[in-house]
């Protein structure tokens, strides 16, 4: 628990006790979790219910929300009918006791999605996620046009990469040329017949898969928006995010097959015409949305005192920027 300062004293304040059932006295005991980007996760049992609970420190925010914790709580209660998402018990966004957002949610278990064996596995689940109604009043960011959204997301990124002096000059003209192809394809898609609350960064880790009997859950919610599901399954199914924590880029029959399984999962449930066709037109525009924010997260790897650092994602982002790489990507954007 020292691993995040002030943290051991928030778990010893009355208002999180109260908040979650807890004894006065701290008896638990807090173990590291994962740790992503911009959240770091200890696992405990509630000594009162017996229950894995999950709390979720919050150190900074994609979506440059002030109360970004208060933001992925809300999505999470959204979400409880699906059965796929963590319920979530506890949110303090206000930093006043600790200058970090605090959540806790349900632990779920399971591995990782595994590309070659399970895809059928998250298809199912992305379905009923998908397919939980959203009422007019809910809380979720909607983009007017999301390829804009997704294209001015990936300018403010890359400006970090190309004003650096950090950055290599030979990749900078080759991605700042890949940007200028992804504008050509702005006004490409019109407005959506359905949406509904999309994750948005669908990385195999998120998946959590315990196979057929069990239940299968997608966990880390920090980015969610209300739009079209094509955006998440193209974000699924792009190079970027399927090479991430694997070695797999997805051929194109394997990626009709997902979708066909995705679209029989669904059953009806909501309307999914050309879903398909909207979907590969995501792919090429959330690859210029990996691409850039690797640049940008390489820039912030080289700063000393970074707050969470992971040896994996240093080495990725290396990948991600290789030449070889780039030139992939490029095709792809083409």
């Amino acid at each position: 628990m020292n691993q995040v300062q002030g943290l051991a004293e928030y778990i010893g304040w009355s208002g999180y006790r109260e908040g979650l059932g807890l004894p006065e006295k701290v008896t638990e005991e807090y173990r590291m979790l994962a740790q992503g980007e911009y959240n770091r996760n200890y696992l405990f049992l509630h000594p009162v219910t017996g229950k894995k609970l999950v709390l979720r420190v919050n150190f900074g925010s994609q979506m440059h929300l002030e109360d970004q914790i208060g933001y992925e709580y809300k999505a999470l209660e959204l979400l409880t009918g699906s059965g796929r998402t963590p319920k979530p018990f506890y949110v303090d966004g206000t930093k006043e006791r600790i200058p970090y957002g605090i959540m806790v949610m349900e632990y779920l278990p399971g591995h990782g999605l595994d590309y070659e064996r399970e895809l059928h596995y998250a298809a199912d689940c992305l379905a009923d996620i998908h397919s939980v109604p959203i009422a007019d009043d809910h809380s979720l960011l909607v983009p007017e046009n999301p390829l804009k959204a997704i294209l001015e997301e990936c300018e403010a990124m890359f400006l970090k990469y190309e004003s650096s002096d950090l950055g290599d000059g030979e990749k900078k003209k080759k991605i700042r040329r890949m940007l200028k192809k992804g504008w050509e394809r702005v006004d490409s898609l019109e407005s959506p017949v359905y949406r509904c609350c999309i994750n948005t960064e669908l990385n195999s880790t998120n998946f959590l898969i315990n196979g057929e009997q069990e239940g299968n859950y997608l966990i880390d919610w920090e980015k969610p928006l209300y739009g079209d599901p094509a955006q998440d399954l193209g974000h699924f199914l792009a190079p970027t995010t399927t090479f991430w924590k694997t070695d797999v880029i997805l051929e194109k029959d394997r990626m009709e097959d997902f979708l066909d399984v995705y679209l029989e999962k669904v059953g009806g449930r909501f309307d999914t015409k050309g879903l398909k066709e909207r979907t590969m037109t995501y792919i090429p525009v959330t690859c210029l949305r990996g691409i850039t924010w690797c640049a940008m997260a390489w820039v912030e790897y080289q700063q000393p005192g970074k707050e969470i650092f992971n040896e994996s994602t240093a080495r990725k982002l290396e990948a991600y920027l290789s030449h070889e790489f780039l030139d992939k990507m490029a095709k792809i954007v083409d």
